[in-house]
């Protein structure tokens, strides 16, 4: 059973996958000149009080790195999603393909 973390992780990705376009789309109108100063003010607004607008774990700052075995976000071998304890457990186990004990 995953970690409250790591569940509460997968969700805001979820979230805040589905609700990109819709930030990037205000964004993109605030950020134009070419637009009249009060529709970029009226995006900048909604940009503002996207707190009570859209969900609380849904910007992308929510999202942490995190192990997906036991949820820990220090220690992070990110091109396996893997503490470095768990990584070092299942590498040893020979679980994980194309990891060796290296020797020298």
């Amino acid at each position: 059973m995953p970690r409250t973390t790591v569940l509460r992780d997968r969700i805001a990705r979820f979230v805040s996958s589905e609700l990109e376009r819709e930030r990037a789309a205000l964004r993109l109108v605030a950020r134009d000149r070419g637009l009249p100063l009060a529709v970029r003010l009226r995006a900048n607004t909604e940009l503002a009080a996207s707190a009570a607008r859209f969900p609380r774990h849904s910007a992308p700052v929510a999202i942490h790195n995190r192990c997906s075995e036991s949820g820990k976000s220090r220690g992070l071998i990110s091109a396996f999603k893997l503490s470095k304890i768990v990584f070092r457990e299942k590498a040893l186990a020979g679980e994980l393909p194309g990891v060796r004990k290296s020797l020298w």
